[in-house]
């Protein structure tokens, strides 16, 4: 009965069958990506690291620890890196690069592909001084292979241009471009200078079988204790897992918006379709079916159509997940192979199944209620609203999917508790808007108002209303078009830095005490300004009220986490705020009763689990220095300015071992090509960051990720512009009969046609109104609550948005109206009968 009863109406099921097809596509698509990204760090963890164990260092190890590094593994190679001011002497650019000073076989796994590929041999026996370049740099730059790169006092022949390092995604080249040199010439550079930034580290290789793990645990604690990391091929399979895990994580919810708004689609549908299939119910149960046979013909018919609409999803998923690796292939530092992944494909066919049945069985509960009766009623109101247990079973159920399935998509139950929360609030408001639109119609019907627009306003509330329905399923596509709208502008807003005013755009650092008055009469002869001049010193933390994991291995009222006692502090002292940071708790930097009281940052402070009155010892070049936390600030992280997590007072650190930031402003670039030349020819050490050419690269950046959130994003704004439409078309069997009735009362094609227009322009306008205020909360949440971002809303999108759901609305109403307006009443009436 279900089959033969589909005939009659396979174009309206294909309908709702569309709703559901391009959510499944997503999730099938997205679901596949993150298991081929799986397994391809997986099979590629080594070529992540290029050996087998790396272990780094920024501050020399104790001599006896430096031999041991180099007798690890069958073979290593070292590294020298640090980030510096590079020049071209033939087109005169100058970059900031990050210089690798190599020695051995790097890389032992994964391709080093670089052009010509004989440069790679060239370099590592190398009596010469060639170098490797990264070919960001050199495009940059306008040099070639052949030219000189120099590096501080020295200069070196550009024998090869690197295109890909092993474990290097090709968006980090573009942020840091490398200048690869031998390592035996890095001292005559001049670079490697008492106060410089400079990290080591070994690569190895060790015999085919070797435990890593077990041939340096016996060393685990004097590397801690000395402050040398150690990277296996596990632990980056671990940590790269971790970071793509969030990357698919963020994917997986963009997917479930969109199946979230075809189950809308499903919903609208079948509340439709039921109302038009409520004759046919009365006449089997004339005819001696119960309701529950009535209840399972159109539940198989919505059942076969959802794994018809599911099976078609995972079939395009299956395709568009074979394009995903090439738009995030900049961000990835694998190459991810891609196969079809049948857990993904079968949990997106089951999904798309069980939203099928679960969300077509609120409008589908009515048909239980149905009398034979109605086969002579016109009126079913009665029988189809009144109240039924069943449904909050239902309704329980649905909340239960949602809330399971974010938890399986996010792995986080707060989250999943919160995405739900927030769903059901945005139901919650679109419903009460479309019920109180109807009440406000019927209450205020205005009488003395013209026909067509009577007509109009009581299509809103009159039996058969669409009202509810589709304000509920164009506001929810609404709200998702524009919280992207709203959401990239808050993200855009975060790196936005100021182009206007005394703004710093330069930024010199790695400056040595002897040297910060030439610096800064270098900067002066040229007639520019020092904004600011910083002091800077490096250091460690030692304990915390005495206690360290060190010497308190197994005190478990230490709740600082481990990294906090290995990285390294860059600090500095004065006794004032400026003017990107604000007191929240305590004072300013201070010193009274011989004690240094310092400010820290308040959601650093917060991460080390740490309190106003703690001591901290902090390890300065050997020597400890006692400190008490005096206060906490809040900081503008995106102000062009030198901001601290930890700020000591004056008269503490000015002996200390230090270097200085300085900050100035040029006007143009030809001003800034000119101090950057300076101050590599006499100051080779100091670096300088042009903040032009940074926001450029930054602008570049964003570009690929905005196109990256776009690309997600693409299947949400499809699905909602399908399930508004889908609506809106459906809703056509609901008008039609009514038109035609008009038609032969003698309503003309204008009156008609002007009818549907301002109907559905009204349900267009608020919903999309409605939607828009939604996400106009929901994006200053985000600003106030995740960002901590001012927030102001762009009116320009949001009134786009507007007009577009609102025509759309009301071209596919109009077009729903066509066979009305162009063809005899009667023959309608016997095509749709």
């Amino acid at each position: 009965m279900a089959w033969r009863d589909s005939r009659r109406s396979r174009q309206r099921l294909l309908l709702f069958m569309s709703a559901i097809v391009l959510g499944i596509a997503a999730l099938v698509a997205i679901n596949s990506f993150g298991d081929n990204l799986a397994r391809s760090i997986d099979d590629q963890a080594r070529e992540l690291l290029g050996a087998d164990l790396t272990l780094s260092w920024t501050r020399p190890p104790s001599a006896k620890t430096q031999q041991l590094a180099k007798t690890l593994g069958r073979d290593r190679a070292y590294e020298v890196s640090f980030a510096s001011l590079v020049s071209i002497p033939r087109t005169g650019g100058v970059r900031l690069a990050q210089v690798k000073g190599l020695q051995g076989n790097f890389p032992y796994y994964g391709a080093w592909e670089v052009e010509p590929v004989s440069a790679i041999q060239s370099f590592r026996s190398a009596q010469s001084r060639v170098a490797l370049v990264d070919d960001g740099l050199l495009v940059q730059l306008g040099a070639q292979l052949g030219d000189s790169v120099r590096v501080g006092n020295l200069s070196f022949v550009i024998a090869g241009r690197v295109t890909k390092t092993p474990g290097q995604a090709a968006i980090a080249a573009t942020v840091a471009p490398t200048v690869f040199i031998p390592n035996q010439f890095l001292a005559s550079t001049g670079l490697l200078q008492r106060g410089s930034r400079i990290a080591y580290k070994y690569y190895y290789k060790f015999a085919p079988g070797t435990d890593i793990a077990a041939s340096i645990k016996k060393y685990e604690t004097r590397f801690e204790k000395e402050g040398l990391n150690t990277d296996t091929v596990a632990d980056r399979q671990r940590q790269t897992g971790r970071s793509f895990a969030d990357l698919t994580k963020y994917m997986s919810l963009v997917a479930f918006v969109a199946l979230l708004l075809g189950c809308v689609g499903v919903a609208s549908a079948v509340q439709l379709y039921v109302k038009e299939k409520i004759a046919s119910v009365a006449i089997l149960r004339t005819l001696g079916a119960s309701g529950r046979q009535a209840l399972l013909i159109y539940l198989v018919q919505t059942a076969l159509m959802g794994l018809i609409g599911a099976t078609v999803g995972a079939l395009i998923g299956s395709v568009v997940q074979l394009v995903l690796p090439q738009v995030f292939g900049r961000f990835l530092p694998i190459t991810v192979e891609t196969t079809l992944s049948a857990p993904a494909i079968l949990g997106g066919i089951g999904t798309g199944m069980l939203i099928s049945v679960l969300f077509a069985l609120l409008p589908l509960l009515a048909i239980r209620n149905v009398a034979p009766l109605r086969t002579l009623r016109t009126n079913y109101e009665d029988d189809l609203n009144g109240r039924d247990p069943w449904r909050w079973l239902v309704y329980v159920l649905v909340l239960g999917f949602i809330v399971g399935f974010a938890y399986w998509q996010t792995k986080n139950l707060q989250l999943a508790l919160g995405f739900t929360a927030g769903l059901t609030l945005a139901f919650g408001v679109l419903t009460a808007l479309g019920l109180g639109l109807i009440w406000l119609v019927r209450r205020f019907f205005p009488a003395s108002w013209s026909f067509v627009w009577r007509q109009s306003l009581a299509n809103l509330y009159r039996p058969n209303n669409q009202t509810l329905i589709l304000v509920t399923a164009i506001g929810l596509g609404a709200f998702l078009i524009a919280t992207l709208y709203l959401t990239q502008g808050l993200l855009l807003s975060r790196v936005e830095l100021s182009g206007s005013g005394n703004q710093p755009n330069m930024v010199l650092f790695d400056i040595q005490n002897e040297q910060v008055a030439g610096v800064r009469s270098l900067v002066q002869q040229q007639k520019l300004p020092v904004l600011q001049d910083v002091p800077v010193v490096t250091m460690r933390l030692n304990d915390v009220n005495g206690k360290s994991p060190a010497t308190s291995p197994k005190d478990t009222s230490l709740k600082m986490p481990s990294w906090a006692f290995t990285r390294e502090y860059r600090v500095t002292y004065r006794d004032t705020l400026i003017a990107s940071e604000k007191q929240v708790a305590g004072k300013a930097p201070y010193q009274a009763d011989g004690n240094v009281y310092i400010s820290m940052e308040k959601a650093f402070l917060d991460r080390l689990h740490l309190k106003l009155g703690d001591t901290l010892n902090f390890n300065v070049q050997g020597t400890l220095i006692p400190a008490i936390v005096g206060g906490t600030r809040e900081i503008e992280w995106n102000r062009v300015q030198t901001n601290f997590l930890v700020v000591f007072p004056s008269g503490v650190l000015e002996q200390a071992p230090q270097f200085h930031v300085l900050m100035t402003r040029v006007p143009n670039n030809q001003t800034s090509a000119i101090l950057q030349r300076n101050l590599v020819s006499q100051f080779p050490n100091v670096s300088a960051i042009d903040l032009g050419l940074i926001l450029k690269t930054v602008d570049e950046i964003l570009d690929q990720i905005s196109f990256v959130i776009q690309f997600m994003a693409l299947f949400s704004i499809l699905t909602g512009l399908l399930v508004l439409g889908s609506s809106v078309i459906i809703s056509k069997y609901q008008r039609l009969r009514e038109s035609v009735l008009l038609r032969t009362l003698g309503a003309s094609r204008n009156q008609i046609l002007r009818i549907t227009a301002l109907e559905y322009g009204l349900l267009g306008l608020l919903a999309a109104l409605s939607g828009i205020l939604l996400s106009v909360v929901g994006t200053w949440a985000l600003a106030r609550f995740v960002f901590e971002v001012p927030y102001r809303p762009n009116a320009v999108p949001l009134a786009i948005v507007a007009i577009v759901v609102t025509v759309l609305t009301v071209l596919i109403g109009l077009f729903n109206s066509r066979d009305v307006l162009v063809r005899p009443p009667l023959d309608v009436l016997r095509s749709e009968a």
